[in-house]
């Protein structure tokens, strides 16, 4: 009977120990992604971010373009308003600002794609009933960068790429009947020749404002980045005036955003170009 206290004591320490165990299994299992989540509110205000833009020679600037850092990540929007229709500037300034507002629904990187599709939606909404049946619309990109995660989504023919170790990875595809040209090429249903010589190769074959919109398209997964990458949301007046070598040398010269942003908008202004077409360029880096 001398052993019985000591007996107790052992089980219920053996059963606190058990409690203790289970609870923190429990815990385990109800954290998201650590990595994630450490980096979510850690590292979204140390994106750092340049833009720049030019109207070109056109009457008016259609493009626009804004970015919000929350906990949920740094989000960066860039429209561009159709130039060859009315309502351009509208379509574009109403587009990123319904972006800008949805985005302060969203608490966590798990509501970004649903987030992105809603946006969309709601952007064309707004925009058509704006319209009250005239013509108009806007391009659309935009990304949302958590930590070393990025997610994005875009219509039309704006660009989203990433500049790495002096080469540039395309992120989105192009809605225009070039794109669908190049798929016929593919099949076998027409030449190159065809393909490339077509007037109508920059024709927008999706964008919000339009009636038929059919969806954005959203990145399955998030593009995983790595240190010194640099994200780019050009419009197509920033890649019809500069190859692709031009952008490798000035974003090689400099490491700061904003410089390279600079640099960019003052190539093209000094080109000159007789139908320089409204550019804006905004770029991305990890701090």
């Amino acid at each position: 009977m001398s052993g019985t206290p000591y007996i107790i004591v052992l089980c219920a320490c053996i059963i606190l120990i058990g409690l203790i165990l289970w609870r923190r299994h429990l815990t385990t299992g109800m954290q998201e992604d650590p990595i994630l989540v450490g980096e979510t509110a850690r590292e979204a205000s140390q994106v750092l971010i340049g833009n720049g833009q030019t109207i070109g020679t056109r009457a008016e600037q259609d493009d626009y373009f804004a970015s919000k850092a929350t906990a949920a990540g740094t989000l960066a929007v860039l429209a561009d308003g159709i130039s060859g229709l009315a309502n351009g500037r509208m379509a574009s300034t109403l587009a990123v600002t319904t972006f800008l507002r949805e985005y302060d629904e969203v608490q966590n990187y798990q509501q970004i794609p649903d987030y992105m599709e809603e946006a969309a939606y709601a952007s064309n909404r707004e925009i058509v009933q704006q319209l009250k049946g005239n013509h108009g619309g806007t391009t659309l990109a935009a990304v949302v960068m958590n930590g070393h995660h990025l997610y994005w989504g875009a219509v039309g023919d704006s660009i989203i790429s990433v500049f790495r170790n002096n080469s540039f990875i395309p992120v989105n595809s192009m809605h225009t009947l070039g794109a669908v040209l190049n798929q016929k090429v593919l099949a076998g249903e027409m030449t190159r020749e065809q393909a490339d010589s077509s007037p109508q190769r920059k024709q927008l074959v999706n964008y919000l404002g339009y009636e038929a919109f059919d969806s954005m398209e959203i990145g399955d997964y998030p593009f995983v980045l790595r240190p010194g990458d640099k994200v780019l949301l050009c419009s197509d007046g920033i890649h019809d005036a500069l190859t692709e070598v031009e952008l490798e040398a000035i974003l090689t010269s400099t490491d700061d955003p904003q410089d390279a942003a600079d640099q960019i908008i003052d190539h093209i202004e000094q080109k000159n170009l007789k139908h320089q077409d409204n550019a804006t360029v905004i770029i991305m880096q990890q701090g």
